[in-house]
């Protein structure tokens, strides 16, 4: 049964990087370690190009307008819950903790991106099945995210 349209899962998929470019910034912002404000300075812009790729994305799709009366409440809420499966408050308390290196902050960025992988792949049962290759397409850039930060941490 499907549950979301591909036009959904977009506007949920760019919510969902608006997130992560928020809880990046926050989390540069309380590390004094100039390497570690580095590194999440470039997730926070990775994560506004990832933004702009899901945008762009959505406007080739049909969109999709919510049945109920107040539609902006209805997105409101996608993206509030966004800010509650990746990024969530006790993330970024536990990685103020927790993070002290370039590498540590790499793995953590990594996680974050394998939970989008395992989130939108659950999420592609849920559209019609002839939208799934869009939904391929959200999980392709993630996993093009998740290589980027696997190729940024080889190197060191």
């Amino acid at each position: 049964m499907s549950i979301f349209s591909v036009s959904e899962v977009l506007q949920f998929a760019v919510g969902m990087e608006e997130a992560g470019e928020k809880f990046y910034r926050q989390l540069s912002s309380n590390f004094k370690e100039e390497t570690l404000q580095n590194v999440f300075n470039f997730l926070a812009e990775e994560e506004c190009k990832h933004r702009e790729v899901f945008a762009n994305m959505a406007l080739e799709v049909e969109k999709y307008e919510p049945p109920e009366n107040y539609p902006q409440e209805y997105f409101s809420y996608l993206r509030a819950y966004a800010d509650q499966v990746i990024f969530s408050n006790k993330l970024e308390e536990e990685a103020r903790q927790s993070l002290r290196s370039l590498l540590s902050a790499l793995d953590f960025a990594m996680r974050r991106e394998l939970d989008s992988i395992l989130y939108y792949q659950e999420l592609k049962g849920a559209v019609p099945e002839g939208e799934h290759s869009v939904v391929d397409m959200v999980i392709e850039e993630e996993r093009k995210h998740f290589l980027k930060l696997l190729e940024i941490k080889k190197r060191l």
